[in-house]
């Protein structure tokens, strides 16, 4: 953890205050880091700073804010402009409101703290207020000035401690509801959507931090030694993609679930679901080898006694498949062959 904090004061919640300190979750040190290098030389280059007007060299140290309030016109600022702007948040962070943890949706989650005593007085204070936070399952907004801009931030339980989260404001997001527009309205397959639950809870497992690992830099640190070594490597090669889109979503999600059945990618009349309508709306199930036709004319007593699970060709269905009620209620349309993202199919095969 950084052990320099990024700010220093006080967290408040009516009455009640302690000296709090943030410190920055995130750390860089261990990534690959390049340079930009002269091909002709090998050595690199370096980033000037030039005044724009004279084209000569100024040190950054030299450097001053400025704010354009007209063409090529500014107003500058120093130090002295920054520190009487301050406000309340400057130095404090006051507990506005409590809301439930899933009341905020993750896209207005931005940069993370941990926020932690600083010193040792007010100690006890932190402590109750983040018990009291983690029994009552809710998270704590506030506002603190951040970098000279002023964050509304979340402040939610973690292990021994607490650590802070800075929200994007609305105007800092795009919208996504015209992207969402793309989306069908069409309400799935409830069929489908039962299978596409099963893959779920067949794959539901715990959160291991070592899922997250970045295995593309693992694979370019493996490219750099090679070339240090003066050898080459052998760049993995994707997974061809089909000639076309189009595939069974049924026949996909049991193949995914080990049901057994042909390549949904396969058109054939082999891989046609059992389940499926003809045009004239009736269930079409497929006839086995050398079967003898039926008989005409049996009656319902001869059809039950000769079918073992005695419910006839509909309670067969239900037994083998699950997808009775086809005739009554389920959508037509998606029965039919859907067109879906390559990246689905890959997940298929």
């Amino acid at each position: 953890m950084a052990e320099r904090p990024i700010w220093r004061g006080h967290l408040r919640l009516a009455l009640v205050s302690c000296p709090v300190s943030l410190h920055s979750v995130l750390r860089s040190s261990g990534n690959l880091r390049f340079h930009f290098i002269n091909p002709e030389t090998g050595h690199r280059v370096r980033t000037v700073t030039l005044d724009a007007e004279t084209d000569k060299e100024v040190s950054r140290s030299e450097l001053v804010k400025g704010y354009e309030f007209e063409k090529d016109r500014y107003v500058l600022l120093d130090e002295e402009d920054f520190a009487s702007a301050r406000i309340e948040t400057s130095s404090t962070m006051t507990v506005d409101k409590f809301v439930t943890r899933d009341a905020i949706h993750p896209i207005y989650f931005d940069t993370s703290y941990y926020l932690v005593p600083d010193g040792e007085a007010g100690r006890d204070v932190y402590v109750v207020l983040r018990d009291a936070i983690a029994a009552s399952g809710v998270a704590a907004l506030a506002r603190v000035v951040i970098s000279r801009r002023e964050r509304p931030v979340a402040i939610l339980p973690l292990e021994d401690g607490m650590v802070l989260h800075t929200l994007h404001e609305p105007h800092d997001l795009y919208a996504y509801d015209t992207l969402f527009d793309r989306v069908p309205d069409a309400a799935p397959d409830p069929e489908m959507v039962k299978l596409a639950r099963q893959l779920i809870e067949r794959q539901e497992g715990k959160f291991d931090p070592a899922d997250t690992e970045d295995r593309y830099e693992a694979r370019l640190r493996e490219v750099i030694d090679a070339k240090l070594k003066g050898e080459g490597i052998e760049p993995e090669q994707p997974e061809e993609p089909r000639g076309d889109n189009v595939i069974d979503l049924m026949a996909a999600l049991k193949r995914s679930l080990g049901q057994g059945g042909k390549d949904p990618g396969d058109k054939g009349p082999g891989n046609k679901d059992p389940g499926d309508k003809d045009r004239g709306g009736k269930t079409r199930r497929p006839k086995a080898r050398g079967a003898r036709p039926r008989k005409q004319g049996r009656s319902e007593q001869e059809r039950h006694e000769q079918d073992p699970r005695g419910g006839g060709r509909h309670a067969g269905a239900q037994e083998g498949g699950g997808r009775t009620g086809q005739e009554g209620g389920a959508n037509p349309r998606t029965q039919a062959r859907l067109t879906i993202p390559f990246a689905a199919r890959r997940a298929a095969a």
